[in-house]
């Protein structure tokens, strides 16, 4: 039941002591401020993470080959080989049950790409269909290769997006025009675009088997690149692509004369297992987090009890006459705790409202390659506020208990 008079008294209380009121809700009011800074830079953290693997398909899995380390059948390390055509059939032949989308990429870091007087350096990539949806390519305009395009070996061409305002200005529609690929004219058919941007836009793609007459002699490709079927249970996920990596790297190695222990020759980058690392990680720095702001909340959650400790010591007299006059024990503990969850709930929500604000208006200018708009879930934080109101209700008990046992005779006593 509303008293207006207990809540002048409350009012008069703390107007007596500005300062110590003024500290003492600081110090919560930090705590919970701390608290949602800290969290909002853990979800940027998080939503950094999760912007970065949305470049590429999040269960994809691309293989290259390196020099190698060990030596190993009568051959020196330093060894330089490369995969095949072969390579890339054997793999996806052994694992078509666990494959979702497939390719092989050959690549040209330094072709040179030209329409009328333009002209321009731009990866050129002979790759399959199903790298439309491993690198998360997004048609503009047209088509991407397909199956047709491969068994027939046609020059036809996927431009990226970079490639076309470079070089049509974005005055003219593109498709069914021709260009010329280190001096070969290619017909386009597509444009793409990708979330990387200007650095994933700016290459061409032909289809795997023109690239292989065309650009390169045989059948060598620099990568070979998979995505495995979706799962239930991510862990699952995790161990299965493991395990897939682990059974094409031992091919390979066996296959290209490469020692069992030498872990630098084949290059491995499984989004997965990147995945479980980075999410692992964030878990650990939320957690620690949440560790430094509850023990700034504790700090000041004690801090509001030592003070209503002093206010009761200040106010024994007072509490001694109360209980002269017939003033019952509950009323005496519901008079101190009602003052410290008073206080606590206005520097906790002050907190709340100043960490939300400064995040509201400094989160969307922080775009880092790890921080993407922090936040904080308003009901994490809410939630925070009214547990930290129950800490400090906790925080008042003890000096409520302890004014209400006062004996009015030794209360009158005290000086």
């Amino acid at each position: 039941m509303f008293n207006i008079e207990r809540w002048q008294e409350i009012f008069e209380a703390i107007s007596k002591n500005k300062l110590r009121t003024f500290l003492t809700g600081l110090s919560v009011a930090s705590g919970i401020f701390i608290l949602v800074i800290l969290l909002g830079v853990g979800k940027g953290m998080e939503n950094g993470i999760s912007k970065a693997f949305e470049d590429d398909a999040s269960n994809s899995i691309w293989v290259w080959t390196r020099p190698t380390t060990v030596k190993h059948k009568g051959m020196n390390p330093g060894r330089d080989f490369h995969m095949t055509k072969e390579d890339y059939d054997f793999v996806q032949l052994k694992h078509k049950d666990d494959i979702e989308y497939k390719s092989s990429v050959g690549r040209n870091w330094n072709g040179v790409i030209s329409h009328g007087k333009e002209s321009g350096s731009y990866r050129i990539e002979g790759i399959y269909p199903g790298f439309q949806f491993i690198e998360n390519e997004s048609m503009i305009e047209g088509r991407f290769v397909n199956q047709k395009d491969i068994e027939e070996s046609v020059k036809i061409v996927v431009i990226g997006n970079k490639i076309k305002k470079d070089l049509f200005k974005n005055k003219e529609n593109p498709i069914g025009l021709y260009i010329t690929l280190n001096d070969i004219p290619f017909k386009i058919v597509g444009v793409f675009s990708d979330k990387g941007g200007d650095r994933e836009e700016q290459k061409a793609l032909i289809p795997a088997s023109t690239y292989a007459k065309v650009f390169k002699d045989g059948a060598r490709v620099d990568l070979l690149t998979f995505t495995l079927k979706p799962e239930e249970n991510f862990d699952v996920a995790v161990d299965k692509s493991e395990s897939f990596v682990e059974s094409m790297t031992s091919y390979l190695k066996s296959k290209h004369i490469i020692a069992p222990s030498d872990e630098a020759a084949i290059g491995v980058n499984n989004s997965l297992e990147n995945a479980k690392r980075f999410y692992a990680l964030i878990f650990m720095i939320n957690a620690f987090f949440w560790w430094v702001g509850i023990c700034t909340i504790i700090a000041g959650v004690v801090g509001v009890s030592n003070i209503m400790l002093i206010i009761v010591k200040e106010r024994t007299k007072e509490i001694g006459i109360r209980k002269a006059l017939g003033a019952l024990p509950m009323s005496i503990v519901g008079m101190i705790l009602q003052e410290s969850i008073f206080v606590t709930a206005v520097a906790g929500f002050t907190g709340l409202i100043f960490g939300l604000i400064l995040l509201e208006l400094v989160g969307p200018m922080i775009e880092t390659e790890f921080i993407a708009n922090p936040s904080v879930n308003f009901n994490v934080a809410i939630s925070t506020v009214f547990i930290l109101v129950f800490a400090g209700a906790m925080a008042g008990l003890f000096p409520a208990w302890r004014a209400a046992k006062i004996k009015p005779i030794v209360a009158l006593r005290d000086e």
